[in-house]
Formats: structure tokens, C-alpha cells, sequence
């Protein structure tokens, strides 16, 4: 009974679902669960979304417990799992009706094609000249602080080596750009990749597509209208319904950078309480231009794989804003739910067990009451 009622008040915690009267596209509705309007789409997206890092073709059954639940909305990539993430789901499309679900996929390879173009200019290059474009670049990320600490947080190996691929590619671009076939190496990667998720998840669109996916920059958001090209193609042949992107560094810029380019309707960002104050702002400005949030990495600055590594004063503060005996991972989705301007967080749910912990943190206030 005390545990129930900890839940009960967590929840009570969040901010307010849409109310079942919104006008919107509904899909997978279920009493009992909250969603949220996902910016301009109009999609009404379950508060607790699925990922796709670990889902195969062994692994989704418990994903469609999650879509029983009230669960409405899938992400993939064509990276994740090595490529098995997309086949794996399309056994979920086999199991479930597509019109249950909002599906989003990436183009995983348009910003390590672009990074390594310019890496490999780089090397051709005096060494004068590699020193120049480097102290460039280090500029660049000082400037933006987007290495500052408690906003770079180590999210996946190799994070900071792609923050500064992506820096010295910027720096690189007004010198060296016109050395790359743009349409070939930008726009049609992005035509190809959607092709190919289309094939290997069995459908014949998405309901939104993410490019880029991992952007590193303001940069690559405002200076590459081969995306919006692109989209625009894959707009028209009925591929693809919008447009958003993906951000785990800089997400404050990132977001910010989205809403000059006035084309994204969606994007999924590295958000959480030891990174909020450098966010909180660009969310704000994204939900007023019509861009829908979901957060991603919300407990990973909890380490909630080796608790004992968790800085202690993270812990105390998650404890003191949810209270109660919840998960830490739990908790974390938890409080990012009690901002407004989020529509949803995304969790890698690998395990029924992971599903049956987080999907239930969707569940509409009055169930718990």
C-alpha cells in the first residue's frame, strides 16, 4: 500500500497530459494513459515512449506488452543493434497494426560521412594548416561552452571525439567545402537511407524521420539545405510525414538551431536534471514555434547501471524533487515529465521487467489517484 502510494504521488508530480478532447492524430489510445501533442505533427504521443538500441528480431516481445499498455510510439535507426533494431520492429508491425503506432527512424550515416570527408582533407593538409583549423575549432566549442561540465555529459564512448569531428568539419566547410559532392554525399544519403529503413521495417513510411541523427552543432543544423531537400523528395513520394533530429551534445544549441531553421517539427534531446538549466530556455522557444520535445539520456547522469558511482549530490537532488521509493531510473523520467514544454521521454526498455517499471509512468493522474 505505501508503495502505491509513493507511485500515486509521483505521478501527481507531472505536468498535464492533453485532454482527451485535444484535436490531433490519436493513435493506440487507452484509458488510463497520458499523452502529449508532439509539437506541429499533431501526433498524441504516450508520455513514456519506446527506444530501439536493443530491440531484434529476438527481442520485442516486450515491446508489444508495452503497445498493449497504451504505448503508442517507436524509435529506430538504422545503427542500432548493428542493423537489427529496424527488422526487429518490423516484426512488431507484423504483430500489431501500423495504424496503432508512430514510428520514427534516422539517417544514422549522413554526419559520420560528413565528418569523415573532411578528416580525410584534414590529413592532406600541412601541418601548420591542421594546427590553425584545430585551435579553430577548440574555439568554436569554448564559445558555445558546449564542453562545459554538467552539460557534456559522457553519454556513449567516443562522444567527445565526435564533438570535435564536427567542430573541425565546420571550420573546415568555408575553406574546403567545395571539395565535396553535396548532393551525392548529403541529400542522397539521406534518399538512400530512407529507402533502406523502409525495406527493412516492412512499411511504406515513417511517420517521422530524424536527421540528423546525433548532431553535434548549431553548424550542421543551419548550413546544410540538402536535408531539407532531401525531405522535401521524400515528403512528396509519401515516405516520410516530418521532419525532426536527434541531439546528445549541445541540445540547448542544437534546439535553438531547429527553431531558426523553421523545418523541423520534432526532436529528441539529451535532457535531464544535471543538464536542464543550460536546456530549459531552448525547450521553452521550441514548444512556442511548434517543435515537439522528447528527452532522451534522463537517467543516465544517475548511472543507474553502478549506483555506487552515482555522484552522491545527483542523488540527493533527484531524491528531494521525487521523493519516495521509486527507482532512480524511475524517478528521473519523472521529473523530466513535470515540465510542460517536454512531450515525452524515451526509454531503452530491454526487458518486460523494463517495461513493466516504465511504461506505467505514463498512466494519467486521476488512475493513480
Amino acid at each position: 500500500m505505501r508503495r502505491r502510494e509513493f507511485f500515486a504521488a509521483a505521478l501527481a508530480l507531472k505536468a498535464d497530459p492533453a485532454s482527451a478532447k485535444t484535436k490531433g492524430e490519436w493513435r493506440n489510445k487507452q484509458s488510463g494513459m497520458a499523452y502529449r501533442q508532439l509539437g506541429r505533427t499533431g501526433f498524441m504521443v504516450s508520455e513514456v515512449v519506446m527506444g530501439g538500441n536493443t530491440i531484434s528480431p529476438k527481442n520485442y516481445d516486450h515491446v508489444l506488452a508495452a503497445i498493449d499498455m497504451g504505448l503508442n510510439y517507436l524509435d529506430t535507426a538504422p545503427a542500432y543493434g548493428g542493423g537489427q533494431s529496424e527488422l526487429g520492429y518490423a516484426e512488431v508491425l507484423k504483430a500489431r497494426k501500423r495504424d496503432q503506432l508512430f514510428i520514427n527512424s534516422k539517417v544514422s550515416i549522413w554526419d559520420v560521412n560528413r565528418n569523415k570527408l573532411y578528416k580525410d582533407i584534414f590529413q592532406s593538409l600541412e601541418e601548420t594548416e591542421q594546427k590553425r583549423l584545430r585551435t579553430l575549432a577548440l574555439d568554436e566549442i569554448a564559445r558555445r561552452k558546449a564542453d562545459a561540465p554538467d552539460y557534456f555529459i559522457n553519454y556513449f564512448n567516443g562522444q567527445r571525439e565526435e564533438l570535435d569531428a564536427a567542430a573541425l568539419a565546420n571550420v573546415m566547410a568555408k575553406q574546403y567545402g567545395d571539395r565535396i559532392d553535396r548532393g551525392k554525399n548529403y541529400r542522397q544519403i539521406v534518399l538512400d537511407s530512407v529507402d533502406q529503413t523502409l525495406s527493412k521495417l516492412g512499411t511504406d513510411h515513417l511517420d517521422l524521420l530524424m536527421c540528423p541523427h546525433g548532431a553535434n552543432t548549431p553548424y550542421e543544423i543551419l548550413n546544410h539545405p540538402e536535408i531539407f531537400e532531401a525531405f522535401e523528395v521524400l515528403k512528396k513520394a509519401g515516405k516520410v510525414r516530418h521532419l525532426g533530429l536527434s541531439s546528445h551534445t549541445d541540445p540547448g544549441g542544437i534546439l535553438e538551431a531547429a527553431v531558426k531553421a523553421k523545418v523541423y517539427s520534432a526532436a529528441m534531446v539529451a535532457y535531464n536534471m544535471v543538464n536542464s538549466p543550460y536546456v530549459n530556455g531552448a525547450m521553452a522557444a521550441a514548444k512556442k514555434a511548434g517543435i515537439g520535445v522528447i528527452s532522451m539520456k534522463s537517467a543516465r547522469p544517475f548511472n543507474f547501471r553502478a549506483p555506487r558511482q552515482t555522484p552522491p549530490e545527483h542523488m540527493a537532488k533527484l531524491n528531494t524533487a521525487v521523493p519516495g521509493d521509486l527507482k532512480p531510473m524511475q524517478k528521473a523520467y519523472i521529473w523530466n515529465l513535470r515540465n510542460p514544454n517536454l512531450t515525452a521521454a524515451i526509454s531503452e526498455m530491454v526487458t518486460m521487467d523494463h517495461v513493466k517499471d516504465n511504461v506505467p509512468l505514463a498512466a494519467a493522474k486521476e488512475k493513480a489517484a
